[in-house]
Formats: structure tokens, C-alpha cells, sequence
């Protein structure tokens, strides 16, 4: 195959016509230069693509390459490159990672059909950021075994055990309810700062770096002008909560906002 596809990157708001102009050194996925794809009966709305190769996005080739985590972590990289420089400019509504066209036609087809739940969501999510909070619990099980615990007066081997076991079992439970009054203090203070939340799955595996196990994922919009106070209060959530650690990231592109007016998928779209 020595055809190419369309990557598809964002849809983005050009109020007043300058953004080839910016993007015009832009690379994405594969190196690729990034332009805008344009429909005449649309105002200002606009999607951000390049090409990419067909023997690499093509749909077999692409369901066995989603398998190899260091290549979609390169492709992540630059497809949030890319919605990155957009975001630095204008209002932008990121599309799914790897969303292909057949070419530049089939998604100006897609941006005429839609233009106008596009131009809603991006008048909606306009001067809005999104903050990644993460909640852990980082007690660890105890590596101690059973056998090495502490003597009790008047206790045989089993009740050694059982008491150690129970203690183990209480010492997670309280932790746990310690998470879960930090998850309400982060309610709280998104409750006046923030418009939205989406709560995804807790990380496990590969996906969860750091300490702790995760027990919190969720994404929060939340208005430019309010951020930093954002962030700050979720920070100090955890204040005096021994065992429990709170991770913000961002603020980011909306990419948790924007699945209700995603494109069709696929390549065959």
C-alpha cells in the first residue's frame, strides 16, 4: 500500500481566518504537515488533519499497531501536539486518537453534516480548560508476613494470624474512608469553580503510574478565569489526610467534553 489516509485531529473555531497561516509549520502523526480542511456552506469551523499512511492506518493494520503501547504513545504524542498548538489560539473540540478519513472529501462531507452540533459544542466549551484529578490510596500492604508480626501475650500461631489479618483489614478500610472524604472535599470545591465533570475509569496496570492504588479519575471543565483557584483547592483536599494522595494535571484541550459531537470512525467513513 503506498496510498495515504486523513488523520483527523480537531475541530477548531477560525473566527477570523488566520489559522493556516499559524499552523503552517505544524507537523503531526508521521511527520506529517498539518492543514485545515474547509467546507464553503460552514462559517468559521473548521478540521485540523494531514495525512498519514495507509499501510499503518488502514483498519487491520491500525488494530494490530493499537496493541503496541510505545507506538501509540507516539502517535498520542503528536496528535495532542497538534490540539496543543490549536488550543494556544483558538477554541478547539479534540477528535479520538486515530480517527482516519479516506481523504480531505469525506471529512468536509462530515464537517457540513455536523457543522452545526460542532458550532454549539465550541461556543460551549469556549474560555473553558479541563483538569485531570487523580485520588490515591497509597497504603501499601504490609510486606510483613504473619509469621514475623508481633508477638501478643496469650495468643497461639492462628489467632497471631487472624489478629494480624484483622488489623491489616481495618488499617485499609480506614484509609479507604479517608478517600472518600477527600473525594467529597474535591466535590466541594469543584461545586463553585468548575461547569462539568466526566469520571473515567480508575487506572490499574500499566496505565497507572506513580504509588497508591487509584481509586479516583475523574476530568473537570472548568472556566479559564477560574483555574488556578480550581487547582489550588483540589490541591489542599487532601490537607491532613494521611494516606491518601490527590494528582492534578492540566489544565488541558477539553478532550473529555467532546464525545457527543465526535466524527464518525473509521476509514471507511
Amino acid at each position: 500500500m503506498t496510498g495515504t489516509l486523513t488523520y483527523t485531529y480537531a475541530v477548531a473555531r477560525d473566527t477570523d481566518g488566520t489559522l493556516t497561516e499559524a499552523l503552517s509549520e505544524l507537523s503531526g502523526v508521521s511527520d506529517a504537515p498539518v492543514h485545515l480542511v474547509r467546507a464553503r456552506e460552514v462559517r468559521d469551523v473548521v478540521v485540523a488533519v494531514s495525512p498519514v499512511p495507509e499501510r499503518d492506518f488502514q483498519e487491520a493494520a491500525l488494530q494490530v499497531h493499537l496493541e503496541d503501547l510505545d507506538w501509540l504513545e507516539s502517535i498520542a504524542r503528536s496528535h495532542h501536539h497538534v490540539i496543543e498548538a490549536l488550543a494556544a489560539r483558538t477554541t478547539v473540540l479534540p477528535l479520538r486518537l486515530a480517527t482516519v478519513y479516506l481523504d480531505d472529501e469525506r471529512v468536509r462531507v462530515m464537517l457540513r453534516s455536523r457543522h452545526e452540533a460542532f458550532d454549539r459544542r465550541l461556543t460551549d466549551l469556549a474560555a473553558q480548560v479541563e483538569w485531570g484529578v487523580k485520588l490515591y490510596v497509597e497504603t501499601a500492604a504490609s510486606t510483613e508476613s504473619p509469621e514475623d508480626g508481633p508477638s501478643q501475650p496469650g495468643f497461639g500461631p492462628g489467632r497471631a494470624y487472624l489478629s494480624h489479618r484483622r488489623a491489616q483489614r481495618h488499617a485499609r478500610e480506614d484509609t479507604y474512608r479517608d478517600a472518600e472524604r477527600a473525594a467529597a472535599r474535591v466535590e466541594d470545591a469543584a461545586r463553585t469553580r468548575a461547569v462539568d465533570r466526566v469520571q473515567h475509569r480508575p487506572q490499574q496496570g500499566e496505565l497507572a503510574r506513580g504509588p497508591g492504588v487509584n481509586v479516583v479519575n475523574d476530568a473537570y471543565l472548568v472556566p479559564v478565569h477560574r483555574a488556578e483557584e480550581f487547582r489550588a483547592d483540589v490541591v489542599r483536599a487532601a490537607d491532613g489526610i494521611p494516606g491518601v494522595r490527590i494528582e492534578v494535571t492540566g489544565p488541558w484541550p477539553p478532550y473529555s467534553f467532546a464525545a457527543e459531537v465526535e466524527p464518525l470512525k473509521g476509514a471507511a467513513s
